[in-house]
């Protein structure tokens, strides 16, 4: 497995990580058999978040006895200084370990204050002191926060999102990080799912010697699709190139990553999924969507409240409500076309 080093923090770590959000979905026992062969396999960095249901215990459940050769990073939303140190608290037990090795705020709508006493860089900083975390960092789905943190000298690490979709503004957010030396922390590499040419993002984040992707695996097969790449790294061919062209001519603009910023919706409205169901339906098995039960969902966004939280959360700036019609119209004339088909 290639090493690289983690920015300033100079931790040495795998270069594929582990994005622990997708066991959420799996069965105790399965998650374990999965970290476990990770672990085997050669990958030492872990991504959680106390946000994250079970992921944490999960992790705790299978890699606890390995604690002193993995890295471990978690989040907290907390947003002052003791919900910070609360938060940590509940994620070191569920982890079973004294300390995690990077704190992030996961997701904050602003930079916090280092200058404010009950703030919750004040709780980072707390942590850092008692050795609850050995490093700090901050996660983000918006460029100007995330680049505002970057130049701040506050923060060890940031994490945001990046793939082969990535704009020239997003390639220029991991030169600044680079710049400052502060660690590079790659989430959503594959878009959610809309990127299915994983040996193309693959090879395109190899690109990039300071970024650890932290890959969402689920299944086993997954798992060791990746392992078969770090095994057998992909150069950046002109086919790859031209996927990648391809894709981000589609995907460009006012397309939904799935983030999950929209939620809760008070209509029940599946929006991460049903926002993007236009891209779904031509890169994942189709059928799925054409069982009632998801015709049911899609039909929810005719009960849309316009009560503007999907709208005013979402970090790119969509305009939710109209792109949940938009692809409603387009569910029900794909759905009229293949109903014969299912």
């Amino acid at each position: 497995m290639e090493k690289m080093r983690l920015g300033r923090t100079g931790l040495t770590i795998s270069r594929t990580g582990f994005g622990v959000l997708p066991l959420q979905r799996a069965p105790l026992e399965e998650a374990r058999v999965i970290l476990r062969e990770a672990y085997e396999s050669g990958i030492d960095f872990y991504d959680t978040a106390r946000a994250y249901t079970d992921s944490e215990e999960k992790i705790g459940h299978a890699l606890s006895s390995v604690r002193k050769d993995i890295v471990i990073a978690t989040k907290t939303m907390a947003s002052d200084a003791k919900g910070v140190l609360q938060s940590l608290e509940t994620s070191l037990a569920l982890l079973k370990t004294d300390h995690v090795d990077i704190l992030q705020l996961h997701n904050p709508s602003r930079v916090p204050d280092p200058q404010d006493p009950q703030g919750p860089y004040a709780g980072l900083i707390e942590a850092r002191n008692r050795g609850m975390t050995r490093f700090i960092g901050l996660t983000n789905h918006r460029r100007d926060i995330a680049l505002e943190a970057a130049r701040g000298g506050l923060f060890d690490t940031i994490q945001f999102p990046f793939s082969y979709l990535s704009s020239d503004e997003d390639v220029a957010l991991v030169e600044e990080c680079a710049r400052h030396d502060v660690g590079f922390i790659a989430m959503k590499a594959l878009s959610g799912g809309l990127v299915s040419n994983v040996p193309a993002t693959f090879a395109f984040i190899r690109r990039f010697p300071g970024v650890i992707p932290i890959w969402g695996i689920q299944r086993l097969t997954e798992l060791r699709e990746f392992i078969e790449l770090e095994k057998n790294p992909p150069a950046l061919d002109d086919s790859m190139l031209l996927t990648i062209e391809r894709d981000r001519q589609e995907l460009s603009g006012a397309f939904c990553r799935g983030c999950g910023y929209c939620l809760p919706c008070p209509a029940d409205i599946p929006i991460p999924m049903a926002a993007r169901l236009s891209f779904a339906l031509k890169r994942m098995p189709w059928r799925q969507f054409m069982e009632p039960a998801w015709k049911e969902q899609m039909e929810r966004i005719n009960d849309c409240q316009d009560c503007g939280h999907c709208k005013d959360n979402c970090p790119y700036g969509l305009d939710t409500p109209a792109l949940l019609k938009k692809m409603l119209k387009e569910y029900r004339a794909f759905y009229a076309e293949h109903a014969e088909a299912r």
